[in-house]
């Protein structure tokens, strides 16, 4: 499966614990990372600067469903439960 361009949940829903470019401290779960621009796209992808689990994010359609919001809802039930 390829990432729908414009979706952002796997960078709105999870936390990241590690330094991104802008958030040292890396983000909260549900917080908005500082590196999508206004059309939900990531302004490090294919940057080395990029943290390595972003680039480790394989989307499925298991994860992500079928529409944007499916996904953001089901990333953020799996960051709930971990």
């Amino acid at each position: 499966m390829e990432c729908r361009l414009g979706c952002g949940a796997c960078c709105i829903a999870p936390s990241i614990s590690t330094p991104i470019p802008g958030m040292p401290e890396g983000k909260p779960a549900g917080v908005r990372c500082i590196q999508l621009n206004e059309r939900n796209l990531c302004k490090l992808f294919g940057k080395p600067e990029r943290p390595a689990v972003c680039h480790q994010f394989k989307p499925c359609p298991d994860l992500c469903g079928s529409t944007n919001q499916q996904a953001l809802s089901n990333i953020t039930e799996l960051e709930s439960m971990t």
